[in-house]
């Protein structure tokens, strides 16, 4: 690695927390008149997940962020007039459309990988770009089948063809039907100007480590490289010419970027109050969670039942600034119910209320059931701050 320019700001451990509350959308009035286009420009990504609680991934993402925003408006704002584009960036993510060319060399490189999970039949890529051209846009079951058996690994030919083709920049996913994707050719779907593979592939990474920088406010070299899941030596290529400048945070045992934009103005306003997403990228990395909230963040979806300590989709609670608890939900018809919470002491109390009563307003629930809370003693407390 190469030397390190001499850092000329310096920040408290706190100045630094409360930027990338900002650079994340939680400090300060929401931007309402740009809604949802605005929040997934603003995030530069947002991540797509099956799983299905209280509302899907994508759709908790601006609701955290600007409130009880219509459910049927986020897929809308996401899908129409070409806004936006799924791609592989932190995971499956949600892209603003004109992050198309920054990601060129991750087209590059899957079209020269001849390392693939699923075997191609012949023919089948050339089958699916022809009835694409001529009918699309269509689902993986409309050209043919989406799997060969109920396996969920188990793909049909013009799956594994389409997704290929969606890796190597022939296809773009242009929306989710039913969680099914739907794709279309990028020629039809991705604006002209945008439509090229220019940018060389320093110049793609350079832009992306630019991007994460501003969409986290500060950030170490490795919270950097993981909001689009860059290589440490891709970052170490760029960062000198990314216009991120270095700082030291103070408790921060590694080096620091900033976005000089977030060091002009000292952050200040409104602290939202949600619940947030375990797939939200105020939280996506867990050293970055600990070192900024002192908050061990992990999500237990996929842990064995037994094994869980938060639950299965545990969703952080955020307040003032500061991660205050988390609550494990479900649904029972119109009832929202918190099946376990997780309180950081008696003064989280008021604001985890909060966060379930404006939660269970948004998915159409009429009220709110606590079933375990870990500190018996503030059970009581939670379900009359609820009623």
């Amino acid at each position: 690695m190469t030397s390190l320019p001499r850092p000329s700001t310096e920040l408290t451990a706190d100045e630094a927390r409360r930027i990338a509350l900002r650079a994340q959308g939680f400090l300060g009035a929401p931007d309402r008149r740009s809604g949802v286009r605005g929040v997934l420009r603003h995030l530069g990504a947002v991540q797509l997940d099956t799983i299905s609680v209280l509302a899907r991934s994508h759709e908790l993402i601006p609701y955290a962020r600007l409130g009880a925003v219509g459910r049927t408006t986020v897929d809308s704002a996401y899908w129409t007039d070409t806004h936006a584009f799924e791609y592989w960036s932190h995971a499956a993510c949600i892209l603003p459309i004109e992050e198309w060319p920054h990601f060129a060399f991750r087209r590059r490189a899957y079209r020269s990988s001849p390392q693939w999970n699923h075997q191609l039949p012949d023919g089948a890529y050339e089958r699916v770009i022809k009835q694409l051209r001529d009918e699309g846009p269509l689902t993986a079951t409309e050209l043919g089948g989406a799997k060969r058996t109920s396996e969920w690994w188990d793909w049909s030919g013009e799956k594994v063809a389409v997704e290929r083709a969606l890796m190597h920049g022939e296809v773009v996913c242009v929306e989710r039907r039913g969680w099914k994707r739907v794709y279309d050719l990028a020629e039809r779907a991705i604006p002209g100007d945008l439509l090229h593979d220019e940018l060389d592939d320093k110049e793609c990474v350079r832009r992306l480590v630019r991007l994460a920088g501003e969409a986290l406010g500060v950030g170490t070299r490795a919270d950097i490289a993981d909001y689009h899941r860059l290589k440490g030596e891709q970052f170490d290529a760029v960062v000198a010419d990314s216009g991120l400048v270095p700082v030291t945070v103070a408790g921060w045992a590694k080096p620091a970027w900033a976005d000089p934009a977030a060091l002009a103005t000292p952050p200040r306003g409104r602290h939202r109050t949600t619940l947030l997403s375990p797939f939200d990228s105020l939280i996506w990395e867990r050293a970055r969670t600990e070192r900024i909230f002192g908050f061990t963040h992990r999500l237990e979806a996929y842990v064995p039942k037994q094994k869980r300590v938060h639950g299965y989709f545990a969703m952080p609670v955020l307040s003032g600034g500061r991660l205050v608890g988390r609550v494990d939900p479900a649904r029972d018809g119109r009832t929202l119910v918190a099946k376990q919470v997780t309180l950081d002491g008696p003064k989280a109390v008021p604001a985890v209320a909060q966060a379930l009563l404006e939660a269970a307003t948004w998915v159409d629930c009429t009220d709110v059931r606590v079933e375990r809370v870990d500190a018996p003693e503030l059970r009581e407390p939670l379900v009359r701050a609820l009623s």
